[in-house]
């Protein structure tokens, strides 16, 4: 009987620590203004984590809202269950309106052409439609320009179909521009003074634009009543002067694999593809489960280094498809089988998804996504401490 490719030994897997996401959720909300909603930032299969996994975890924890890409992750997120709030973050498409009844989330609205079709859409479905409407107030992608936000707000409050669950807007760069976060946090509060809708009550509508990456959630007189937490809950802070960086969090997210072969090399032997890299001495080599295919990106060839037996080793040459071949001179008895740590810690030592990101040239968010399908997700679910 020929087993079946779940019950075959792993090569390469990432190891994704549900009750580590769970702890990092209760710290970053005690650490939030009682008032403050907690909308997770699920999106792109939960930044590669697994979006139902993640999903069902966090509605454990108690996560306020959910934001996804598109609907095909909104159906994925409706398979877990009936009425959790979902809100669509990118546009739909006019061949989509139809859907967003169907499967009872919130959209994303900028023009007055989706306000329009949303309408006929929830006129169609014979129910109100919920929108959010994002307001540009200078990252120059999705939204209504910040002065045209009052008009676009009349409009929706006129539509028979449409009810206004949201408005929210986007910083361009919170972690290394705070004048330029100023000044659009400012015209932010412009707009929706001019909207009337500063004094909306909280239970009507969501006021949203801090992440993770810059919160400043304005404790006090504030319209602010949500924030949208994605890399924070995942335990990766990604700005170390942003509100939450004091915030005790975990990392959810470690990448595996294991040794193929060890091999001995001759010093002067050039490694992988394009020759780039020659051994000065004779060395250890150890030829590892994964490469690019599985989301070790080239950009990391000789700059990279992983985990073995708690040692670092640094990666020789070119990463390939399939491999990836490492330095083990200085570690003893390394054999076929063993593990590697391309990323999370083994023994007293630990490779964050920050500095690997940092030998690729990359931000944490495009690494964990680049982790591919052929990488198997393994869970951890017991909840500790």
């Amino acid at each position: 009987m020929i087993p079946t490719h779940s019950s075959l030994p792993l090569r390469c897997w990432a190891e994704i620590d549900l009750a580590a996401l769970e702890r990092n959720l209760r710290h970053i909300r005690a650490s939030l203004p009682p008032h403050i909603r907690y909308v997770a930032v699920v999106k792109a299969d939960a930044y590669g984590h697994g979006l139902q996994q993640v999903a069902g975890r966090l509605m454990h924890a108690g996560a306020d809202l959910f934001a996804v890409a598109n609907l095909t992750e909104a159906a994925q997120l409706r398979e877990l269950g009936p009425g959790w709030p979902i809100l669509l973050l990118s546009p739909l498409l006019p061949d989509e309106d139809r859907f967003v009844a169907e499967y009872d989330v919130a959209a994303t609205v900028s023009t007055e052409d989706e306000v329009a079709r949303l309408d006929q859409a929830g006129r169609a479905a014979g129910r109100a439609i919920s929108v959010h409407l994002k307001v540009d107030t200078g990252m120059g992608r999705l939204g209504v320009w910040h002065e045209q936000a009052p008009a676009l707000v009349r409009r929706i409050s006129e539509s028979g179909h449409l009810r206004l669950a949201g408005i929210f807007t986007h910083f361009a760069s919170p972690d290394d521009d705070t004048a330029f976060t100023d000044e659009q946090r400012r015209r932010f509060l412009q707009a929706l003074a001019a909207s009337g809708l500063e004094d909306a009550p909280p239970e009507r509508l969501y006021v949203h634009a801090d992440n993770s990456a810059g919160i400043e959630t304005m404790p006090g007189k504030s319209p602010f009543n949500a924030v949208r937490v994605g890399l924070l809950q995942f335990g990766i802070l990604p700005h170390p002067s942003s509100f939450l960086s004091d915030v005790r969090t975990e990392p959810v997210f470690s990448f595996r694999t294991r040794v193929g072969i060890v091999k001995r090399l001759p010093g002067g032997t050039t490694v992988s593809y394009g020759r780039t890299r020659k051994l000065a001495r004779d060395s250890t080599v150890a030829v590892l489960c994964a490469g690019y295919g599985d989301g070790i990106p080239r950009a990391v060839s000789n700059r990279a280094s992983v985990l073995i037996k708690g040692v670092r080793c640094a990666v020789l040459g070119r990463v390939t498809m399939d491999q990836t071949i490492v330095d083990v001179s200085g570690v003893g008895g390394v054999a076929s089988g063993d593990e590697a740590v391309i990323v999370g810690r083994q023994g007293a030592d630990e490779i964050s998804v920050g500095e690997f990101s940092r030998w690729a040239d990359t931000i944490p968010w495009e690494t964990l996504c680049s982790v591919t399908k052929r990488v198997p997700r393994v869970y951890r679910t017991a909840l500790g401490t």
